[in-house]
């Protein structure tokens, strides 16, 4: 018995040792591990990287930017059913355990055994807290090191942070694959839809994604994924909550994702968004454009940049048929599975409704083709193949564009188009303007390119711009990086420079030739009319906007001095410094569509300073307002106790004015002859008062038109990117107007017609149309009411600018237009 006791005594100190050993070794190595744990108090403060989000100005998404595509969502805002199927998912104890799930432990450690020298790699155990540990602090190294910190760290955050909060990091931070951090970023990605539009189908499929994202693939690995997403909606079941019928229907929904694009997504905003990514860049920075979660509210309208875009490349593609077809973008063996081949051909992505497609069989009347087909989220091509006609109605403008039958219309089909030519269709308009079924219309890409930009003249907020026809095809925005010579376009600017100092729209200047000694070397300049040899001697200046003569223009920044035209011009923001040579008052610097719209912003507000944007507000990643583009300063505004019968608020606005009010009427009221008997009568088409000017640059490489109405200004530019010659008839009235009017008659069309208002003091008097002289009681046939600033008054005598005697002296006043004196070779003209 004695032996007994001593042996139970032995056992017992043994024991007691081993276990005192075992409590000292886990203390070991608990300070081991434990010495350099990352400080998780970080957790606290942490700023996950979120995507920036662009809106259009009517709340619609235009573009995301990020490196991770992540939108940070509080706990809060999390629906229910979301976070139970991660929990069914992940860890259906989170809320019971304290960091270390143990029974998981001991299954994952016996799968371990089982396994052990099989080289699978090892099942984890571990809690959501552990994985918040893991992707916040740690790395992804599969060790048991690696595990007893992720075990130790998990402990700790337990304690200093609450289970909501531990599951907001994990919800937010996890990967679940096309590129989607977190759980709203990835319902985007995956169904196009907000969190909480979520079916139970969808929510498991997510809650599925955390183990193996890139093995869970909804295309490539479908079946596995649709096994997965049914065991997360069993887990649901089995843990009481989803119903029985939740379940069975959940099981049946197929898995269907609709892949939501990056970029921008509002059709034809491409160019916008661009601009406004690199705006951000330039203010923030790439960490704060990719990472900081800004929240930007742009000010395009959806409405009107799709008109815009409309427009602008179906004036493109007016111009560049009736040039002539130019032959197929390749060509292509057809035989074979001609589809798969097809899909590997580059098309434009952003032309809609146009589509690329191949000739698979051509005749006399017509052409079978079969459209490029599409590729599924994995990248493996669509088996569907879509098939149409092209018949002789949708070649007759393929004139031939060169060789011994250049111009000759197309009579047959196969004249046109061949087996195997890649081409773009699109639907057949037929005569009653309805789509004819099956049937296409052949289309290339056009050559020639240009740009528009539509703005708020008030506020200067940018409401559409089109930098060509296809981002897709040319990223560079011709609205704001093209700067191109703006041609008779820029006379506005060098007229109001003269009205702004004393001249008004009845001074007359002489149009005739006139030769310029450009001195040092540089030879005579002989600047021409449009017209070449026609000359209409004594012209007002309203007269020689609206027919945009550049004697008269030249001989008029000679007299009021081209540095002061070069200070007007930079007050309007068209060039930062102006050379003092007389060429530049006909427009031959260069300068972007955005900065002369800009300027015409000037004209038609009443001559205040507008500072062109495309931004409105931005705010941070918690909704603080960190910039807005209005910054009138609102009196009465500020009524902390609310509505007490106090006077209404007042906007001030504190803008510079560049312009005299009563000057910029003046111009707005010469512009507005331009359309209506000038360089723009195609304007008149629009139905409301607009104003505005052509521009058509020397060789007619470049054509321009800047109009407004009251409420709106318009800016269209047509050019090849590298500059030639557009053709012989090619001026801003034929090429740029015709846009602008398709674009303002519709922009308009529910905008009643306003005029244009003239500002007090501003006098209205009526005047001889030709000569600008002050109307006698009886004339009544070629009478205008002209505008005159106070103290100002149409002329009693004929004064004209312009004429000097034969003793070169020059004469106040030329009592007769004798049109023999402004012939060319008379002595006495300069």
């Amino acid at each position: 018995m004695r032996l007994l006791l001593r042996f139970v005594g032995f056992l017992f100190a043994a024991g007691t040792i081993l276990f005192l050993v075992g409590v000292a070794a886990a203390a070991g190595l608990i300070w081991h591990f434990s010495k350099d744990l990352p400080d998780y108090s970080q957790l606290q403060n942490y700023e996950p990287p979120v995507m920036t989000r662009v809106h259009a100005s009517d709340g619609s998404l235009l573009g995301e930017y990020a490196k991770e595509r992540r939108l940070y969502l509080p706990i809060q805002a999390v629906p229910k059913l979301v976070i139970n199927a991660f929990l069914a998912a992940e860890d259906k104890n989170f809320y019971e355990h304290g960091g270390i799930d143990y029974s998981g432990m001991a299954r994952a450690a016996l799968l371990y055994a089982q396994n052990y020298g099989s080289n699978k790699r090892p099942q984890g155990a571990s809690t959501i807290t552990q994985q918040v540990a893991k992707n916040f602090l740690l790395t992804n190294e599969v060790s048991f090191t690696r595990k007893i910190k992720e075990a130790l760290l998990a402990m700790r955050i337990e304690r200093a942070y609450s289970k909501d909060k531990i599951l907001e990091l994990y919800l937010n931070e996890i990967y679940l694959g096309l590129g989607a951090y977190g759980i709203a970023a990835a319902s985007l990605v995956y169904f196009d839809k907000s969190v909480n539009e979520l079916t139970v189908a969808e929510a498991a499929y997510l809650a599925a994604l955390p183990k193996a994202p890139s093995t869970l693939h909804p295309v490539k690995n479908h079946d596995r994924a649709v096994e997965r997403r049914d065991y997360v909606i069993d887990r649901l079941l089995e843990n009481g909550w989803i119903k029985q019928a939740d379940a069975d229907k959940a099981r049946k929904d197929p898995l269907i994702v609709t892949s939501r694009a990056n970029g921008a997504h509002t059709f034809a905003g491409e160019y916008f968004a661009e601009e406004v990514r690199r705006d951000l860049f330039e203010r923030y920075g790439e960490k704060k454009l990719y990472e900081g979660g800004l929240s930007v509210r742009t000010t395009l309208d959806p409405k009107l940049q799709a008109i815009a875009r409309k427009t602008m490349a179906n004036g493109l593609v007016n111009y560049d048929e009736a040039q002539g077809w130019r032959g197929a973008i390749s060509k292509l063996d057809i035989s074979g599975d001609w589809g798969v081949k097809l899909a590997d051909v580059k098309s434009l992505s952003d032309i809609a409704p146009w589509r690329m497609a191949v000739v698979l069989e051509s005749d006399d009347k017509s052409a079978r083709i079969g459209f490029q087909p599409g590729r599924e989220l994995g990248g493996a091509v669509s088996k569907e193949r879509q098939t149409g006609l092209i018949t002789l109605d949708g070649v007759k403008w393929a004139k031939t564009a060169s060789g011994p039958t250049r111009g000759h219309a197309a009579t047959k089909v196969s004249q046109v188009l061949s087996p195997g030519d890649v081409i773009y269709a699109d639907p057949l308009i037929g005569k009653d303007g309805q789509t004819v079924e099956g049937e296409y219309r052949l289309r290339q890409l056009p050559l020639v390119s240009g740009a528009m930009v539509a703005m708020d003249p008030r506020t200067g907020r940018v409401l559409a711009m089109v930098g060509g026809f296809s981002f897709d095809q040319s990223q560079f925005n011709r609205a704001t990086q093209a700067y191109r010579q703006p041609g008779s376009s820029f006379k506005p600017i060098v007229y109001s420079t003269a009205l702004d100092n004393g001249y008004t729209p009845s001074t007359v200047v002489v149009d005739a030739p006139i030769e310029i000694d450009q001195g040092q070397g540089s030879g005579v300049w002989r600047p021409e009319n449009y017209s070449k040899e026609k000359y209409y001697g004594p012209q007002t200046l309203r007269n020689a906007l609206r027919l945009s003569l550049n004697t008269v223009t030249v001989r008029l920044a000679q007299d009021i001095g081209m540095p002061l035209i070069g200070e007007y011009a930079k007050r309007f923001g068209v060039y930062d410094e102006l050379p003092n040579y007389l060429s530049y008052a006909l427009g031959a610097g260069e300068t972007t569509v955005l900065r002369m719209v800009t300027a015409y912003s000037m004209f038609d507000n009443g001559g205040r300073r507008v500072k062109p944007t495309l931004i409105d507000r931005i705010q941070d990643r918690y909704g603080h307002t960190i910039y807005k583009h209005d910054t009138r300063e609102c009196r009465g505004c500020d009524a902390p106790e609310g509505w007490k019968n106090q006077p209404e608020p007042q906007l001030i606005d504190h803008r510079e004015r560049v312009l005299d009010s009563m000057t910029a009427y003046q111009i707005t009221s010469m512009m507005e002859g331009v359309v209506q008997a000038g360089t723009a009568t195609v304007m008149r088409d629009v139905g409301k008062p607009i104003a505005g000017k052509t521009g058509t640059t020397n060789d007619q490489k470049d054509a321009w038109f800047i109009g407004f109405s009251p409420d709106l200004v318009v800016g269209v530019y047509m050019g090849y990117d590298k500059p030639r010659n557009l053709g012989r008839t090619a001026t801003g009235g034929h090429l740029a107007a015709p846009i602008a009017r398709d674009f303002m008659k519709i922009a308009l069309a529910d905008k009643p017609a306003t005029p244009f208002s003239p500002p007090p003091g501003i006098k209205l008097v009526r005047v001889d149309a030709k000569t600008g002289m002050r109307a006698g009681p009886g004339d009544t046939g070629r009478t205008i009411l002209e505008a005159f600033k106070p103290g100002t008054a149409p002329p009693d005598n004929y004064s004209v600018i312009g004429v000097a005697d034969p003793d070169g002296r020059q004469p106040q006043s030329l009592p007769d237009a004798d049109r023999s004196l402004f012939r060319p070779g008379t002595g006495g003209l300069y």
